[in-house]
């Protein structure tokens, strides 16, 4: 073709056809990005013409379609040949332009041309960056001649009719639809769809003309305003305003795919009235689907996603195919997982506790959707794990603030609670859950003042409950203090007077002021009694403290100054109670180290010693531990895990103060004290009953004891661990000696063992035999019958304190036999090849014993009978002899063997076969010799007897092959033959057979001991061929036999004229001939032959590689 085909995917292309004269051009309008194929169909017996782009004329002859589309988007020019008539169909979102012979079917009258206005403007050819690059070319199937609907969307007038009207047909610009002109003002044609595709479509029109005394005049397009109304509710329907504006053409953005719409215009002016064109109708092509909603998740376990969607808008085209992506749980690209017509898929073999993220997109015949959004589903996973113990953030007097973290290792995004679980310090409830929620924190109130609190944490999922925290420990704080006791006066209180001063000054003195100041801290006074009183107590003074006093007055005068200053010191008292004395470091089970402070109050002299009372409890006497200056203590040789009590004072130089509070102290839990020895007590010969008393705890409650057992007392081993205070010892063996001791064990450590047990079990029955064993043939001293005979041997069991007298065997149907101490034994008159069970028990004075373990031992079977022998095949040189039933080649599961012997020259038999094969073939022998055999057979069991001699012959051997016999012409149609001659065989003379044929079958013609024969009487021109065997005549007791032997090659020759020698002579030549001329084509044969196998071979590796792989 001179021009190519382009084909844009589901979009249509529609025409503007512009008639001139007889040429139709066909204007294609590339506004849009896509265009359907339009087809020409050209019938049969017509012809297609159409100028490619280089100006050359192209005829095409019918039937035919012809796509018409060039790679600049122009469609050529069309010629209609006179008579024809040109239609635009649609079949099947198909467009065709079918070029039909006038007939009766088309009537102009009834659809008369438009008549345009003379100046229609030409097509005008867009600019080529508005062509999108044409994808590859896919053509669709296109209807055949037969299959063209009866409808028809446009029909053209003939050409011959548009050559009548000259101007008056100019230029009318042809669309989907048919239009009508507009009366009134002007003509204004219809708007035509120009192009539609998908979601928009190109709308033009041209100018209103109007008509003055039969002229048509136009108009400027700045003179118009059109406006432009849509409707995709059908003709009647409702239309809405889309565009009002000057433009001739407009674009339909934002339509809906595979809808039928309806478009109208309305030309207005300041001088012409409203007109408005017919309507238009075009159909937006289907496109793909839109894009579906994203997959909802209808179920997940730890390693699967079950999804399940809802198809989208198909715009106009079924949906065929879902298309499911995800990411592999990586957060990478997408890859497809999934893709065919169902709306749900099952996600398998994914990992728990994962997040895996997936889109979908619909496809229809016309192409794929976008993508949904982009979705992220978890699958199910393990509970949490557990979290990390809480944290205080801020205590009160009432209340505790605590926050958390997750737990490591879980995804931000997977959603937890919270249960916070609270155990009160001397509750006795245990923890109890105090807050469940989300939350990272939480304040607990409402708690006890100065109180310590255990905590715990735990995390739920949608799959379950960690396991704890770890337990923290929490106080909350103390109050302040309450008003303290009312105090009281301690030591002697001195009244001090205070003399008037000699003199007053004139005046009656008014008030006296007195000052005190301790002697350490210097100049400030402190003024303690102000009055008109001489006297003053001065209470609130520390003991053994010296204070400086002095005094001065006020009259009318004014002040006077300050005395001499008094110095007093209060005496000393014994110090105040000491702090109650605390643990210093850790308490050790044997001793604790106790610490204390100085009193509050010394009572004014240094603190010289201190002494540490103690007691079991608060009620007994109390013992004093410790006297000395040291504010530190340990006191010894205290019990582990016991609570003491404590009291602590301090003495200055005056005397001992009172008693601290008490202090409660106790020591480390320790290891339990040795245990008791344990009492054992003997169920029977092997089972022994253990028992002990439980020692002190020391603090710390018993977890396990642990018992040790042994035969020797300084090699034992733990036999039982456990909670209990008894054990059952069993499977000892009786008569024997055992050890036992027990240790106690808590959480503070292992006590000492106890005192060691000694028991010894009492005698009782022997032991099972325990190596039971069976003699083969070659371990016995002396030869038995193993047929009916069956050796053991055991080892001798423990005796268990009695000597074994004898031993029980039970072999066979419980068949019993008592043997002495003996340690072997032989079962006799057993059946043969029979199987046996046996075992052995013990016998001492307290019964038998327990049967040993069975063995199984199986009697050999007695010694096979010698099988008949015979000969199935003689021959001169060989006999095949056969024996017994069974095949001829050997077989592994055979136990029966033979030993074929042969008679030798010397008179002796010698073995020529032995093995399990049931023929044999005895080879090189002499021809009419007699031989003479006998046969045994044998298996495990031994060997048979021997068999009669049998006597057999060997046949005579015939005579050889001869060579081909010669021809020899004696005279015309007579020939002497002659072949070579054979020696007597062992005395027997020699006869020949001559044959002679002279087409396919041989007959006899000579028998005799001659090595010549005479042909005679032999036809002119005729081929002869002739062939000769040996016979052997020898005599026996039945007669006078012949043995003869295969017959000689053949031999040719023709019987001929003697002038004719030379043509005679040419013969074998002539056979040379066609011996070569047969050699070639057998190897002709052979190379065909070949090469139909080497075919063969290709063919079977290109099928193996192309079809099945």
């Amino acid at each position: 073709s001179v021009f190519k085909l382009h084909l844009f995917e589901q979009c249509c292309l529609p025409l503007t056809p512009c008639w001139n004269r007889s040429i139709a051009e066909w204007l294609p309008d590339f506004s849009r990005c896509c265009a359907h194929v339009i087809l020409v169909q050209v019938n049969p017996g017509e012809t297609f013409t159409i100028t490619t782009e280089d100006g050359h004329i192209q005829c095409i002859q019918g039937p035919a379609h012809v796509p018409m589309m060039s790679p600049n988007g122009s469609m050529p020019p069309i010629f209609v040949p006179p008579g024809y008539v040109s239609q635009v169909v649609e079949e099947n979102g198909v467009r065709k332009v079918v070029v039909l012979p006038h007939s009766a079917e088309f009537h102009p009258s009834m659809h008369p041309p438009p008549h345009p206005p003379p100046h229609v403007p030409h097509y005008m050819h867009h600019h080529h960056a508005l062509l999108p690059h044409p994808p590859h070319p896919v053509y669709p199937p296109v209807p055949g001649t037969g299959e063209l609907p009866p409808q028809f969307i446009h029909q053209h007038p003939p050409p011959h009719v548009f050559q009548e009207q000259g101007e008056r047909a100019g230029s009318a610009e042809i669309q989907e639809e048919s239009f009508c002109s507009v009366c009134g003002l002007g003509h204004l044609s219809s708007a035509g769809s120009s192009f539609s595709c998908f979601q928009s479509a190109v709308l033009s029109w041209n100018l209103p003309v109007s008509s003055q005394n039969g002229e048509s005049h136009s108009h400027s397009p700045a003179a118009f305003t059109f406006e432009v109304a849509i409707s995709n509710s059908g003709k009647n329907g409702k239309f809405k305003s889309v565009y009002v504006g000057e433009e001739l053409t407009i674009t339909l953005p934002d339509l809906r795919p595979a809808t039928d719409y309806h478009a109208r215009v309305s030309a207005t002016s300041s001088s012409i009235k409203e007109s408005v064109s017919e309507l238009v109708s075009f159909t937006t092509e289907s496109c793909e689907p839109d894009c579906p909603a994203a997959p909802k998740l209808i179920n997940r376990t730890k390693n699967s996603l079950s999804l399940q969607w809802k198809s989208s808008n198909d715009n106009g085209s079924k949906i065929t195919n879902f298309l499911l992506e995800w990411d592999e749980g990586k957060n990478g690209p997408f890859k497809e997982c999934y893709y065919g017509h169902l709306k749900q898929y099952k996600l398998t073999k994914l990992s728990p506790s994962t997040k895996y993220s997936l889109r979908l997109a619909a496809k229809n015949d016309i192409g794929m959707s976008g993508f949904s959004e982009t979705v992220t589903y978890y699958t199910a996973g393990m509970v949490p794990p557990a979290p990390p113990p809480p944290v205080l953030v801020e205590a009160g007097v009432t209340w505790l603030a605590l926050q958390w973290s997750p737990p490591s290792g879980v995804s931000s995004e997977d959603s937890l609670t919270y249960t916070l679980d609270v155990e009160e310090e001397g509750s006795g409830y245990g923890f109890q859950p105090q807050y469940n929620g989300d939350e990272l924190s939480c304040t607990l109130r409402n708690l006890r003042r100065s109180t310590s609190y255990k905590f715990r944490l735990f995390a739920y999922n949608s799959e379950g409950k960690s396991s704890p925290s770890e337990v923290v420990e929490h106080s909350t704080n103390p109050d302040k203090p309450g008003p303290p006791s009312k105090p009281s006066a301690k030591g002697k209180i001195h009244s001090h007077s205070v003399k008037p001063p000699k003199d007053n000054g004139g005046s009656d003195i008014v008030k006296y002021f007195l000052e005190i100041s301790e002697a350490v801290i210097g100049s400030k006074w402190d003024t303690i009694y102000s009055g008109s009183q001489r006297e003053h107590v001065c209470d609130h003074l520390k003991p053994g403290t010296s204070y400086r006093m002095r005094v001065h007055c006020v009259s009318r005068g004014g002040e006077s100054q300050a005395s001499d200053i008094l110095t007093v010191t209060t005496s000393a008292v014994p110090p105040g109670p000491c702090p109650t004395p605390c643990l210093a470091g850790k308490a050790k089970p044997k001793e604790i180290t106790l610490q204390w402070g100085p009193p509050p109050v010394d009572g004014g002299s240094d603190i010289t010693e201190y002494v540490i009372e103690m007691a079991n409890s608060e009620q007994e006497e109390r013992r004093q531990v410790y006297q000395g200056a040291a504010p530190e203590c340990t006191v010894s040789n205290l019990l582990p895990g016991r609570a003491y009590c404590f009291w602590l004072r301090a003495a200055n130089r005056v005397g001992f103060g009172p008693h601290s509070d008490r202090a409660e102290i106790s020591t480390a839990p320790g290891p339990p004290d040795q245990c008791c020895k344990p009492a054992i007590t003997c169920k029977n010969a092997t089972c022994v009953a253990v028992s002990w008393e439980s020692p002190a705890c020391n603090g710390a409650e018993i977890s396990e004891y642990r018992l040790e057992w042994g035969q020797v007392e300084g090699s034992m081993h733990v036999i039982y661990t456990g909670p209990c205070q008894s054990y059952e010892v069993k499977g000892l063996t009786p008569a024997t000696t055992y050890y036992c001791r027990v240790q106690a064990v808590n959480m503070a450590g292992v006590g000492l063992f106890g005192e060691t047990g000694v028991v010894t079990t009492p005698a009782s029955v022997p032991a099972a035999v325990s190596a039971l064993q069976l003699l083969e043939e070659d371990q016995m001293e002396v030869s038995l019958p193993l047929s009916t005979c069956l050796a053991i041997q055991w080892e001798e069991p423990c005796c268990h304190g009695a000597e074994i007298t004898g031993y029980n065997i039970e072999y066979g149907e419980k068949q019993l036999v008592t043997v002495g101490r003996n340690t072997s034994h032989i079962l006799e008159n057993l059946l043969p090849d029979t199987l046996y069970r046996v075992r052995i028990q013990a016998i001492n004075s307290f019964g038998v014993g327990p049967f040993s373990h069975s063995i199984k031992a199986k009697t050999k079977p007695l010694p096979p009978d010698p099988p008949h022998l015979e000969c199935v095949v003689f021959s001169y040189q060989s006999l095949k002899l056969k024996w017994g039933e069974g095949p001829s080649r050997a077989l592994i599961t055979n136990p029966t063997q033979f030993n074929l012997q042969m008679e030798d020259r010397f008179g002796r038999f010698v073995t020529v076969y032995s093995g399990p094969c049931h023929t044999y073939k005895v080879q090189r022998l002499s021809e009419s010799t007699t031989y003479y055999f006998k046969i045994q057979a044998y298996n495990d069991a031994g060997e048979g007897e021997f068999s009669d001699v049998y006597a057999f012959t060997t046949t005579k051997s015939p005579p050889a092959s001869l060579k081909a016999p010669k021809a020899n012409q004696l005279e015309e149609n007579t020939y002497e033959i002659t072949w070579e001659p054979l020696q007597p065989m062992k005395g027997d003379s020699i006869v020949y057979i001559l044959q002679l044929a002279a087409g396919r079958e041989f007959d006899q013609v000579y028998k005799g001991p001659e090595t010549s024969f005479r042909l005679t009487g032999l036809q002119t021109n005729c081929e002869y061929r002739i062939r000769v065997c040996a016979g052997r005549q020898s005599q026996d007791a039945a007669g006078s036999q012949e043995l003869y032997g295969p017959y000689s090659p053949s031999a040719v020759f023709s019987s001929q004229k003697q002038e004719l020698e030379s043509q005679c002579a040419a013969v074998p030549t002539e056979l040379a001939d066609s011996k070569k001329t047969l050699h070639e084509e057998r190897f002709i044969a052979i190379v065909l032959l070949c090469g139909f196998a080497v075919v063969a071979i290709l063919f079977a590796v290109v099928i193996q590689y192309f079809v099945i792989k």
